[in-house]
């Protein structure tokens, strides 16, 4: 955690105009923290408001309390304006205030909208009440940083409008307030002084300062018994077999990494639906409720914020609890208990990319990271889903890192398959045909358990699929990344997928609804989604019941086997970096995830006639009966 800090006496001084620089100070404080430059409106913000704030405090006989400026919420890009640091005035305990300033002179209530306000003169449209955004930066200290101990004791937050007068915010008080959420006017500063003298002594805040900025980051036990309670609530597993056992192999590594002081890292591989995310849900319900810091990650956008929604859709404050991969780069080692590393072949090469500041572009590994981060991480992962350049999430690569680091580890292979209808001759199946398994491409003998089956075009695939949604089921289309992608910001979607007289648009790239369309992240799990091809970024890590695959150009039958034409792959990733062998297996990998989302069944289409011919051969013609 970062901040710029002065006593409040000292930054006091800058309310006098013949002090010139604070705002400089900051801005060069901002470069050597996140390599960004402040904007010019920021640089007036501090200007202006810092200076009152520190008088402020002074009047009020607190001018030792540490101010804490620009405090950075750990894991997050988001900053607080101050954390004021000092003593409760009759505990003697550490007592932190957080303060949101506001230069705002009016604001009024969006369409009676409690929670937003409107600002004249100030672009960007409604904005959220600045009660609602300090309470939710204290409900994160108070989750997130274990030097608050009692939140509750320890915390408090208030929003002050030092410019503004009672009767141009009066819309501003609709909002009930409470201790983590209270708001203060120009024309109410005694009473300010009062609550600022209510919380803190007359006596130095460095030592409280330093408590805060040097406390480990880690779910607190408040938001772990949220957590359970929601994650308890919302699912009902239960783990069979090798899930079971993979479980409890975490459940010791936890044990024995707290008794013995000694690292170790768990690797589960599986197969698609064998259940590596059940077990990852699992594993932080039940860590939760014996109050493991814990925390999930994945490196997919869309299977996070999935996540966040199945599992914290009733509580904001669990939702925090699901992080991506490069959230590590700069967390202290063991800085968690338990770090759940979910579709860890999404691990890339480093977590730097052009957004990372100067000095974070190291080099350094993102697994290392992610194994340094926790004194137990957990990796889950499907070797045969890496489809992406720059992507090593791979048995091998996470044993010989953590072994490197003198870690324990432990390995599971979940045998269990459980998608697709729990049909291991399909995955075997689809496995051979792409030569991700030895013995080369066979006919599909049949499964009383899963349906699989040839469409003559892609309306026939569609149309076929299509009644399973009035029947209460769910159908994706997918496809093999063989067409452009119209990305333009627009309100509606071009049709990019194009076969014959048939043509569809690609998933929204966006993460706004539009009409009748999801985001990105939720084509695969929200109403709507039928009507896009998905790709493969959005559909991995995610299952349906019933499943229609496009095969495009870029996969052909020739002399006998499965072979790749690179040309024909439209992926603006795949044509950077990736050597013509590692854009093979990505393509094969990609096939093999788009082909193994069906939990009911799939349907087959390529646009190239031998392929489709081929295809015929080994499966049979015509749709089989949905059901």
């Amino acid at each position: 955690m970062t901040a710029f800090r002065r006593s409040a006496s000292s930054l006091s001084a800058y309310a006098s105009p013949l002090e010139k620089g604070l705002g400089e100070l900051l801005s060069e404080h901002l470069r050597f923290t996140t390599g960004r430059s402040a904007s010019p409106s920021e640089v007036r913000s501090w200007d202006r408001s810092l200076p009152v704030l520190a008088s402020d405090l002074v009047d009020a006989g607190l001018g030792d309390v540490e101010m804490l400026v620009e405090y950075r919420l750990p894991l997050s890009g988001k900053r607080v304006d101050v954390v004021l640091a000092g003593h409760h005035p009759e505990t003697n305990d550490h007592s932190y205030v957080v303060v949101e300033l506001k230069q705002w002179s009016e604001a009024e209530s969006w369409e009676e909208d409690a929670g937003m306000v409107l600002v004249p003169h100030q672009p960007g449209g409604p904005k959220l009440h600045p009660v609602l955004q300090v309470r939710g930066y204290c409900e994160y200290i108070g989750d997130f940083v274990s030097s608050v101990t009692d939140s509750e004791k320890q915390l408090r937050g208030v929003a002050y409008l030092h410019n503004a007068y009672d009767p141009a915010v009066n819309d501003l008080f609709d909002l009930p307030q409470d201790d983590n959420g209270r708001l203060f006017t120009a024309q109410r500063r005694g009473e300010f002084l009062s609550f600022l003298r209510s919380r803190l002594a007359p006596l130095s805040g460095a030592e409280a300062a330093d408590h805060l900025l040097s406390g480990r980051i880690r779910p607190g036990r408040q938001l772990m018994e949220v957590a359970a309670a929601e994650v308890k609530e919302r699912t009902q597993f239960t783990l069979l077999d090798e899930q079971r056992t993979a479980f409890q192999m975490v459940m010791h590594a936890v044990e024995r990494a707290h008794e013995e002081d000694h690292k170790t890292a768990v690797i589960i591989s599986g197969g698609p639906g064998s259940g590596k995310s059940v077990i990852a849900l699992s594993l932080l319900g039940e860590l939760s409720r014996k109050g493991v810091g814990t925390i999930h990650a994945t490196g997919s956008q869309a299977f996070t914020k999935t996540m966040r929604r199945v599992a914290g859709k009733r509580s904001t404050r669990v939702q925090k609890l699901f992080k991506y991969f490069n959230s590590f780069m700069e967390a202290s080692k063991n800085q968690f208990e338990v770090l759940i590393c979910d579709e860890s072949h999404r691990i890339r090469e480093t977590s730097a990319n052009r957004y990372t500041k100067a000095k974070l572009r190291t080099g350094r590994p993102q697994v290392d990271e992610l194994l340094s981060a926790a004194r137990v991480p957990v990796f889950l992962l499907d070797e045969h889903q890496v489809v992406r350049p720059g992507e090593m999430g791979t048995v091998r690569a996470i044993r010989e890192h953590a072994e490197a680091r003198g870690m324990r580890v432990h390995e599971i292979n979940l045998k269990g398959q459980f998608r697709c209808g729990g049909s291991e001759l399909y995955e075997e199946w689809v496995l051979r045909l792409l030569g991700l398994a030895p013995g080369g491409p066979v006919p599909w003998s049949g499964d009383d358990g899963f349906s699989l089956s040839m469409a003559a075009s892609p309306a026939e695939m569609e149309q076929a699929l299509r009644p399973t949604l009035e029947q209460g089921y769910t159908a994706r289309l997918s496809a093999g990344y063989c067409w452009p992608w119209s990305k333009k910001e627009k309100d509606r979607l071009e049709n990019d997928v194009r076969v014959g007289d048939w043509e569809r648009p690609w998933n929204s790239h966006l993460d706004r609804w539009l009409p009748g369309v999801p985001p990105s992240a939720l084509w695969a799990t929200e109403e709507g989604g039928f009507d896009q091809v998905g790709c493969v970024y959005t559909a991995q890590g995610f299952e349906y019941d019933w499943s229609g695959v496009i095969l495009g150009p870029d996969l052909l039958f020739r002399h006998g086997h499965l072979v790749i034409d690179r040309a024909a792959n439209r992926d603006p990733a795949m044509k950077k970096t990736a050597t013509d062998e590692e854009a093979e297996a990505l393509i094969r990998n990609t096939y093999k995830v788009l082909l193994t989302r069906g939990m009911r069944g799939t349907i087959l289409y390529s646009t190239d006639p031998e392929t489709q011919e081929y295809l015929v051969s080994l499966v049979g013609g015509g749709i089989a009966k949905i059901s």
